[in-house]
């Protein structure tokens, strides 16, 4: 089962494979025309109403696979108001081709005819809420047809996740989805089917492009997108910089960094968008704790806890403590990751170790981590938390949903880069669910690293190549 979100994801990045959404909508087209001679004789009458979309675009090359059926193809609109190039292309093979075709141009010329069957391609996953015209006056037609109605991927006006149908909404007898089947279809009283279109396993199984799909709200305000603590240092000073500033690259409005004072001014030298909090001794110790988790959880603040903080013994016992403690999102990394198999916490966490991490905290002990997710997915599932188990490819498993990241270089195996990722993922958490930021931060790393040479990189390059990598290639 696939949401509309997921789904848009998974056609993307089955392009970015090579199987491009024209070819799939081939699949899909001819998926609809078998459904059409599966529930009609062949002569029968068939009528089709699509939208501008490419649910519509499924129906058009639906109608070349239906030469032996009585097969009129109506448009919701113009042809110059359909929205995608494919679609425009089947929509004029149809009609260089000589098939029957109109344009509806007013709801008011609207006429279903006596068809047989109508197939139902106005509007597809992704539009929900009540219907407008002039599909509104299609969807009455057909449902006062005395005919089979066929709708491509789901209903008009039937919200695939939820199954919940606007007013007016089309009563579908079948419904033929592709790929795999949605959440919202279970509530219907119509004959499901789900076509195989060709979409290939990778599509779902490796982050890719259609991943990084998120619009940002534009009249969003300081703090909507974010506000990062990044809790480190002490022993070392770059480390919590880097998850700051990669933080504030990936998208957070805010990047705050807790450490002792005695590293204070270097930190707060590596970048002036950071804010740089101090706290009165070497390293993180227990006394530390009270304060910092009311301040995480006064800000709702995503933690990055673990950057540069060393593993003395004190230092372990306060991220034990703030574990304990803290009950809000937080990522995981280096030092402070020893900690988390041992403790209960109603915390969110995202762990991110890398393989001789993994090995410590309990899981497979591997050099190559995608020949052993089965063993990682337990883990997780064991530990109760996401892992993100870094290598040369990433593994992002929650314990049943488990994805893998391909990108990144060679190079990538300079210090630092662990800490960018880690400030990825963080402001990753303030925007997704974490699975979902989990899967999709190794990827941005990685990515960043692709536009650099690998001789030679630092991990500080990455932050400028963060936000291109955050962008979608169309």
């Amino acid at each position: 089962m696939i949401d509309t979100d997921r789904m848009a994801a998974v056609d993307e990045n089955a392009a970015a494979l090579g199987v491009p959404r024209k070819q799939l909508m081939e699949s899909s087209g001819n998926a609809v025309a078998s459904a059409v001679r599966d529930i009609a004789d062949s002569g029968a009458r068939v009528t089709i109403v699509a939208g501008r979309g490419n649910n519509g675009g499924d129906a058009f090359v639906a109608a070349r696979f239906l030469d032996t059926y009585d097969v009129r193809t109506l448009l919701l609109g113009r042809t110059e108001t359909i929205t995608t190039g494919i679609a425009r292309e089947n929509w004029a093979a149809l009609e260089r081709s000589g098939y029957e075709t109109q344009e509806v141009r007013d709801s008011r010329d609207f006429d279903l005819g006596e068809p047989d069957v109508v197939v139902d391609a106005m509007l597809g996953t992704g539009i929900t809420g009540e219907l407008r015209e002039p599909e509104a006056t299609a969807a009455r037609a057909m449902n006062d047809a005395d005919a089979t109605v066929l709708s491509v991927d789901v209903p008009s006006g039937v919200d695939a996740d939820t199954g919940e149908g606007g007013a007016g909404a089309v009563d579908a007898d079948h419904v033929v989805t592709f790929h795999d089947t949605k959440p919202g279809l279970d509530a219907l009283d119509a004959d499901v089917r789900v076509a195989d279109i060709g979409i290939p396993w990778a599509a779902e199984r490796f982050v890719g492009p259609g991943d990084l799909a998120v619009e940002r709200d534009p009249h969003g305000e300081k703090g909507d997108s974010g506000r990062v603590f990044v809790v480190g240092g002490g022993p070392y000073t770059g480390a919590p910089a880097l998850a700051g500033q990669a933080a504030l690259r990936a998208g957070a409005d805010l990047a705050f960094v807790a450490a002792p004072e005695r590293v204070f001014e270097p930190i707060a030298g590596y970048a002036e968008d950071l804010i740089v909090q101090p706290y009165d001794a070497d390293r993180l110790g227990p006394d530390h704790v009270d304060e910092l988790v009311e301040t995480a959880t006064d800000h709702d603040d995503i933690v990055v806890l673990g950057p540069g903080l060393g593993s003395a013994d004190e230092t372990h016992a306060a991220v034990e403590q703030f574990l304990r403690r803290f009950d809000g999102r937080a990522v995981v990394d280096a030092d402070a990751l020893a900690v988390v198999p041992g403790i209960e916490t109603d915390a969110t966490l995202v762990c991110t170790p890398n393989r001789k991490e993994l090995a410590a905290m309990g899981g497979p002990d591997v050099d190559d981590l995608r020949e052993h997710v089965d063993e990682i997915e337990t883990f997780a599932a064991d530990l109760g938390h996401v892992v993100l188990a870094k290598a040369k490819d990433d593994v992002i498993t929650d314990g049943e949903r488990t994805r893998i990241s391909r990108t990144g270089t060679a190079g990538m195996t300079v210090g630092g880069t662990g800490d960018v990722l880690a400030g990825i993922t963080a402001a990753l958490l303030a925007t997704r669910e974490p699975f979902e930021a989990a899967s999709v931060a190794p990827y941005v790393n990685g990515r960043a690293a692709e536009r650099f040479s690998e001789k030679g990189l630092l991990a500080s390059e990455l932050l400028d190549g963060i936000p291109n990598a955050m962008e979608v290639d169309r």
